[in-house]
């Protein structure tokens, strides 16, 4: 994602999740793309991956609910 918004930790952005369960960023101000809805969390680069750090603890458990496992 680095080269999306760059290595600059302080760029506006907002936490987005998918219907995994799955998150990511995406940059304040822009339109959230299909397949994602906005979270309710905005902040800075690095506050947002901290966010997503604590509200998502295990990665992989959405790709096995998809799965069914």
């Amino acid at each position: 994602m680095s080269a999306f918004l760059g290595d600059d930790g302080s760029v506006a952005c907002q936490t987005v999740v998918n219907h995994l369960g799955q998150y990511s960023i995406w940059p304040a101000g822009r339109e959230v793309p299909d397949g994602w809805r906005a979270s309710g969390f905005s902040g800075t680069r690095d506050a947002c991956l901290a966010h997503i750090d604590a509200v998502w603890p295990e990665p992989i458990s959405a790709y096995s609910k998809y799965k069914g496992e």
